[in-house]
C-alpha cells in the first residue's frame, strides 16, 4: 500500500472532524503506522487502536468490515440477521451503530442489544434468535486506546479460519469509501429494519447461567463477604443479578470501577490477570473483611478472583481457578451420579497440563485445542447434542461449565467460583487448603506466560524473523533437553494450521505463539518440580535462555 497516497485520499473523503483533526497533526511517523497496512481481519475479527487509517480502528474501517460480512451473509443466507452486542470502550457504541446502518442498508436483518452487555449474551442471542452472524464491538482487556470487531458464525462461535478467510476477500475486494453502503441508525430503527432485543433475551441467559450448579441439592452458606469490580465494564448488571438471584446478598462493588468507562481511569489495564487491575478491589477487600474478590474484564468474558490468605489476600491464577472448577464440577457430579457417559473436559494446549491429569482421576477425557476459546466452543458444538461437555477453560482466565453459549462466560464463572468457594467454607475448607490438596496429590506445576511487544511494521518483520529462528529448532531451554516439538503449522491431530510451536522437556514445555490480534510474541512455560521454590528457579532459568532468541 502506498501509504502517502492513501492518506491524501482519506483528507479528502473523511468528514468526521475528529478523524480530520488527527490526520491533520499526523507526522511522517504517524502517517506510515497509520497507512503501511489495512488493520488485519482474521478469526478474532478486528482489534487495533482507535484513531485514524487503514491500520486503525474507526468508522470506516467498522463500515468496510461490516459490509464484507453483509456481502459474505447475502450469498450464504437466504435471509441473513446479524445479532450486534457492544461493551464500554470509546466508541463501541458509535462503532455498533455505524455497523447496524451497513447491514440494515445492505437488506440483513439487525438485533441489537439495547444497552451495553457481555460477550457471551451476543454468542448467547445468536443461537436463541436464530441469527446468521453476531458481532460484538469489544477489545476485550487491552487498554482504553484499543477497541475491537469480533465476529460469531450462527453456532454462537467465534468464526473459523475458513469463514475468517472468506470475510477478508469479500472485506478485500471493497474500496472503503465507494464500495460501502450506509444507512441512518434511527431510522432503520424506526423502519424495523433494526430491532432492539427484548429483555426477556437477557432474562433467557441469566436462567441458563444459574442452571449450571452442581450443588444438586447439597447445602451451602452464602452468606459469605464477596467483593466485586466489573472494571468499569459491561459485568455490573448480569453478575450482580445472577449472583443476588442465586442467593449470595452480601456483595459490594468497588465504587470507582462500578460505572461503565471506556478511559478505565482507576485500571489502565483492565485485565483481571494484572495485579494493578486489581488493587483497588484488593483494598475493599481489606476494608470490608470480604472473604472473596472477584473481577471481570470489560466485556466480561474472563473472571480473575483473590482469596484470603492469613491477614491479607492472595491472586490465583488462571489456571489454578480453573483446576479448582475442573475437580469440583467433577467431584459433584461423581459424588450425585450426574456424570455423563461419556464426559469431557476441553482446554487449550497452553493450559495447564495438570488439568489433564484431574480430569483423568475422575475418569473424564481431555481434548486439547489451539489457543482461544474459539476452539473450545467449536468442540462443544460438535459434542453438545451428545451431552458429553462438562467444563472448559484456558489459562488466560476463559471459563464456562453448559453449552448454552460458545465463547468463555464472565457471568458464569463469576456464579461457579462464588458456589465452589462457599461449598468448600462450610465445610471448613479454603480455596488455598483444595489447591494444595490438588498439588499433594498431582504433582506440582507452575505454568507461566511472557509476552514481547513489537509494535508498527517493524516490529512485525521482527517477530517473523524470530518464529524462523524458533522453527529452525532449539536443543535445549536452561539445560533441560527438549526430547520433543510439536509444530501446528502442520496442522496437528487434525486441528488448524497455526504458527505455533510446543516444545516439550524434561521439566515440562515452552509454547511459542505470535498473538492473532496484538502486536506481541507469546511464550507459555510449563515446569514441573518437588515444590514451588525449585519450580520457580528452574523457571526463571528457562525464560532468561528465551530472551536470547527473542531479544
Amino acid at each position: 500500500m502506498d501509504y502517502r497516497k492513501e492518506y491524501d485520499r482519506w483528507l479528502d473523503k473523511v468528514r468526521d472532524p475528529e478523524l480530520l483533526d488527527e490526520l491533520k497533526k499526523m507526522d511522517a511517523h504517524a502517517m506510515e503506522d497509520a497507512f503501511y497496512r489495512d488493520l488485519a481481519f482474521g478469526t478474532g475479527g478486528l482489534r487495533g487502536t482507535i484513531g485514524a487509517g487503514t491500520n486503525r480502528m474507526n468508522i470506516h474501517v467498522v463500515a468496510r468490515a461490516s459490509q464484507g460480512l453483509s456481502n459474505y451473509l447475502l450469498s450464504a443466507h437466504e435471509k441473513p440477521s446479524v445479532v450486534i452486542g457492544y461493551d464500554s470502550r470509546i466508541k463501541s457504541d458509535v462503532f455498533a451503530r455505524t455497523a447496524a446502518g451497513v447491514f440494515a442498508a445492505s437488506g440483513i436483518a439487525v438485533h441489537i442489544w439495547l444497552a451495553l452487555l457481555p460477550v457471551p449474551t451476543v454468542s448467547y442471542a445468536v443461537r436463541r434468535l436464530g441469527a446468521s452472524a453476531g458481532v460484538m464491538i469489544t477489545a476485550s482487556h487491552n487498554p482504553s486506546q484499543y477497541n475491537g470487531y469480533k465476529v460469531y458464525g450462527p453456532d454462537g462461535c467465534q468464526i473459523t479460519t475458513e469463514a475468517a478467510r472468506a470475510i477478508l476477500a469479500e472485506i478485500d475486494r471493497l474500496d472503503l469509501f465507494a464500495d460501502v453502503k450506509a444507512m441512518d441508525f434511527d431510522a432503520a430503527v424506526s423502519q424495523g429494519r433494526v430491532q432492539y432485543i427484548p429483555d426477556s433475551v437477557l432474562t433467557d441467559f441469566i436462567e441458563e447461567v444459574k442452571g449450571q450448579s452442581v450443588l444438586f441439592g447439597d447445602d451451602i452458606n452464602r452468606d459469605t463477604a464477596i467483593v466485586y469490580t466489573p472494571l468499569n465494564g459491561t459485568g455490573l448488571v448480569p453478575v450482580t443479578r445472577v449472583l443476588a438471584e442465586s442467593g449470595f446478598s452480601r456483595v459490594t462493588v468497588v465504587e470507582e470501577q462500578r460505572n461503565p468507562d471506556g478511559h478505565f481511569p482507576t485500571c489502565p489495564y483492565p485485565n483481571p490477570e494484572i495485579r494493578e487491575a486489581m488493587e483497588l478491589g484488593l483494598a475493599t477487600c481489606r476494608k470490608t473483611g470480604a472473604d472473596l474478590l472477584l473481577a471481570t474484564d470489560p466485556d466480561c468474558d474472563r473472571c480473575g478472583i483473590a482469596v484470603r490468605d492469613g491477614a491479607d489476600y492472595r491472586l490465583l491464577s488462571g489456571n489454578e481457578v480453573g483446576l479448582l472448577m475442573l475437580d469440583y464440577i467433577c467431584a459433584q457430579r461423581v459424588r450425585h451420579g450426574k456424570m455423563p457417559a461419556n464426559p469431557v473436559f476441553i482446554k487449550t494446549i497452553v493450559t495447564t497440563d495438570l488439568a489433564e491429569k484431574i480430569a483423568a482421576r475422575y475418569g473424564v477425557r481431555t481434548v486439547n485445542v489451539l489457543t482461544g476459546f474459539k476452539f473450545i466452543g467449536e468442540q462443544i458444538g460438535r459434542l453438545s447434542d451428545k451431552g458429553d461437555y462438562i467444563c472448559g477453560f484456558e489459562e488466560s482466565y476463559g471459563y464456562l461449565t453448559g453449552s448454552y453459549v460458545r465463547d468463555k462466560d464472565g457471568v458464569n464463572a463469576a456464579l461457579m467460583i462464588c458456589e465452589m468457594f462457599a461449598f468448600y467454607h462450610t465445610r471448613g475448607i479454603s480455596l488455598l487448603n483444595k489447591l494444595n490438596e490438588i498439588y499433594q496429590t498431582c504433582g506440582y506445576c507452575l505454568n507461566t506466560l511472557h509476552s514481547y511487544e513489537f509494535p508498527g511494521s517493524a516490529g512485525m518483520e521482527k517477530m517473523s524473523v524470530i518464529m524462523k529462528a524458533f522453527h529452525g529448532g532449539v536443543d535445549a531451554f536452561a539445560g533441560q533437553k527438549v526430547i520433543r516439538t510439536e509444530d501446528y503449522s502442520a496442522g496437528l491431530y487434525g486441528l488448524p494450521k497455526s504458527d505455533v510451536l510446543k516444545f516439550y522437556t524434561e521439566s515440562g514445555s515452552v509454547v511459542i505463539r505470535p498473538s492473532g490480534t496484538e502486536p506481541k510474541l507469546k511464550a507459555y512455560l510449563s515446569v514441573t518440580a518437588k515444590d514451588e521454590a525449585e519450580a520457580r528457579s528452574l523457571e526463571a532459568a528457562i525464560a532468561a535462555d528465551l530472551e536470547k532468541i527473542i531479544r
